[in-house]
């Protein structure tokens, strides 16, 4: 294997100390670099101040890891262009009524967008994370593939659909063909601080995992009361609370004293209003989605065999994709699918490799 320069994005947990490890071990030149993208200022209490992400804690760990690796490493301040790529996006999806997924702008527009660019003028040919996924090189394409995991349960393929050709070209997932125990293993024989790290589940910038407080400081408006209002009937049922505190699928929490349990199945942001329905009412057939990726193939121009993912725990179903004009897609599914949630991911697999996906569009097609 040739001797590449790689810069390696370190967070501070175990995945990506493995993924600058294993990249050492081949012989890569390799730089490790922390992207902080939140202000260290305001609590005392550093898990509050900075949620899981860069905080003086993890950047400490990430810096051991370098230092016992032996490469050098640098903590970038990219506050500005992660507040205008992920954040600002991130409260805009709310405020329309969706519920984002920031992890995917994350990888497109930092990880591989503005991270690779610098990489680039470093003279590294890559950027390297521990995403638990894989790349490959089809010779008869000249396609880069992604594909799901070694390890199901960790499978971060979803998050990397958005990911152009030029963008996998240049990304580099050393753990994606191991298991999380192996990951584990390979830190502790290689004696990384982060062996034994608990791993973090919440959105990397919200304290305490509290999106909601996080959006209600940053814009307190979109927390204006309104209609709850059944599906069937269109009668007002009662008042919410803003529609950033519901989701789709949601039952608990509603404050309705009905006969019959009802559900969140949409949110109208042009009513401001929760409207609610029976669990049939959540069961969807088809979505659209827009700003659609492919990247195994070309937009096909048939309808194609597909299964369909349209949340990160969600078991892929059966489906056909059929591309439409501008950048969308229509995906009918074999079987009904529960809670499909505009702004979520909808990921196209043909096995364990990703064709594409997009991001759900609001409505429901007809």
């Amino acid at each position: 294997m040739a001797r590449e320069r790689i810069v390696v994005g370190m967070s501070g947990g175990v995945d990506s100390s493995v993924a600058a490890a294993l990249l050492v071990e081949q012989g890569h030149d390799v730089v490790g670099v922390t992207l902080r993208v939140w202000p260290w200022r305001a609590d005392e209490d550093p898990t509050r101040r900075f949620g899981s992400c860069c905080s003086p804690e993890s950047v400490d760990d990430a810096r051991q890891v370098a230092r016992r690796l032996g490469i050098p490493y640098y903590l970038l301040n990219t506050e500005r262009e992660f507040d205008r790529a992920v954040i600002a996006g991130f409260v805009d999806e709310y405020r329309a009524g969706r519920t984002p997924v920031p992890c995917v702008l994350c990888n497109r527009d930092v990880k591989f967008g503005s991270l690779l660019h610098r990489a680039r003028a470093w003279d590294a040919v890559a950027v390297a994370t521990g995403h638990y996924a894989r790349i490959t090189h089809d010779g008869r394409s000249g396609r880069h593939l992604l594909w799901r995991s070694a390890d199901p349960a960790k499978d971060q393929s979803d998050f990397l659909w958005p990911l152009t050709q030029d963008q996998l070209a240049a990304a580099r997932f050393p753990v994606g063909h191991l298991t999380k125990a192996e990951v584990r293993g390979a830190a502790r024989r290689l004696g990384l601080v982060t062996a034994d790290k608990p791993e973090s589940q919440e959105i990397c910038f919200v304290p305490d995992d509290d999106y909601r407080g996080f959006l209600r400081r940053r814009d307190p408006a979109m927390f204006l009361p309104g209609a709850i209002v059944d599906a069937e009937t269109g009668a007002t049922i009662g008042e919410h609370r803003g529609l950033p505190s519901y989701t789709i699928g949601q039952r608990k929490g509603l404050g309705l004293a009905t006969s019959r349990p009802l559900y969140v199945v949409d949110l109208d942001p042009a009513r401001n209003a929760v409207v609610v329905g029976t669990a049939g009412a959540l069961e969807q057939e088809r979505l659209t989605a827009d700003q659609a990726n492919f990247i195994a193939c070309d937009p096909p121009q048939a309808p194609l065999r597909v299964a369909a993912k349209i949340r990160h725990n969600h078991a892929a179903a059966p489906a056909t994709i059929r591309a439409l004009e501008s950048g969308r897609v229509e995906v009918v599914f074999d079987q009904p699918q529960r809670a499909v949630t505009p702004g979520q991911s909808v990921v196209f697999y043909d096995g364990d490799c990703v064709i594409g996906g997009g991001v759900i569009q609001r409505g429901r097609p007809g």
